[in-house]
């Protein structure tokens, strides 16, 4: 497990909120307030990913607040990118005045800046976030460009901010099986993506490196694959296509942060993976093997069966029987 998790169901009900509230108050120079301290709930997964922090939090409504003296105090010369996942909120910053933030929607804040968050007060259910927490030196863009976005709700439904948002998600998700080795790559390719992000909210792609817009590029890919595995016309050229580069230039960035493999190999262990996965999925036994193969874009059966072997030294039916103790089925 990469990070650490703090859950106040694990402590005693009079003292949740207090605790929750300093570690708050630690993590961002803040302080915060909620009328429902005596029900009070949270979790907290603390992630160390080099320079860059990500935090995935669940709360009970409750109000954040800077003011100009923590703001003085503890600047710690960092950028905080939230993403809202739950609940509702309006973010009040002193340039920037009141934006109502929904989930999907992005901000960036500065260590140095003032602001109050308040949750709807006619929504009771809990607020849920990712935090990315970055040193300002890190970010390949002017501050004073950043500072045009400051403050203000940004959708991740489409584009960087869904790449960006996508990725935050499922690092929460895979948590669990990540080591303290993934830790400096991963935080690497989260502070790649706040940049295309950011670039992309301030049409400000030329001031990025080459690496970071071909590290963005990859992930990108990546997504689009996690998401099209089921189209057997899912091919390299066709992802150069939707990504809008030539076929040569992805082959080349692909493979070289890739560790050397292909895209077209990268998109077959993906599938044989989703499918291994699934043959061994009790809830699925019945499910036909060629159904199964259909699913993450084999629609021939001979094909999927010798990519699988090849794969897994094992026919899919035998991995199957294996896996759940059942015979072998068609």
């Amino acid at each position: 497990m990469i990070g650490t998790v703090f859950r106040t169901d694990d402590l005693p009900a009079e003292g949740r909120f207090e605790c929750w509230r300093e570690k708050l108050v630690r993590i961002r120079s803040a302080d915060v307030a909620s009328p429902l301290t005596a029900d009070f709930r949270a979790e907290l997964r603390h992630m160390e990913l080099g320079p860059v922090t990500v935090m995935h939090n669940s709360f009970t409504p409750a109000r954040i607040w800077r003011t100009d003296r923590m703001a003085r105090r503890g600047d710690t010369e960092t950028y905080h990118v939230t993403l809202l996942t739950g609940g509702a909120l309006a973010l009040t910053t002193e340039d920037r005045g009141t934006a109502a933030l929904v989930p999907h929607d992005l901000h960036i804040l500065d260590s140095r800046q003032v602001f109050e968050v308040r949750p709807d007060d006619r929504d009771r259910l809990p607020v849920a976030g990712v935090g990315v927490d970055f040193p300002r030196a890190l970010l390949p863009l002017p501050p004073q460009r950043v500072r045009q976005i400051w403050g203000r709700g940004l959708s991740a439904r489409e584009g960087m901010g869904a790449l960006l948002a996508d990725f935050l998600v499922g690092l929460g998700r895979q948590a669990d099986h990540l080591g303290p080795a993934d830790a400096p790559r991963l935080g690497a390719t989260v502070l790649d993506l706040v940049s295309g992000w950011l670039a992309a909210a301030l049409d400000a792609e030329d001031a990025l490196s080459p690496e970071t817009r071909h590290q963005t590029l990859v992930e990108g890919v990546r997504v689009f694959v996690r998401q099209n595995l089921h189209d057997p016309e899912l091919t390299p050229s066709v992802i150069a296509a939707a990504h809008h580069v030539s076929l040569s230039h992805l082959h080349r960035v692909f493979t070289r942060y890739s560790g050397g493999e292909t895209l077209a190999a990268w998109i077959r262990a993906r599938r044989l993976e989703r499918a291994h996965r699934d043959l061994a999925d009790p809830a699925l036994r019945a499910t036909p093997v060629h159904a199964v193969a259909a699913r993450w874009g084999y629609p021939r059966a001979s094909d999927f069966t010798r990519a699988f072997r090849a794969a897994y030294g094992l026919s899919p039916r035998e991995h199957r029987q294996r896996s759940l103790g059942d015979a072998p089925r068609s």
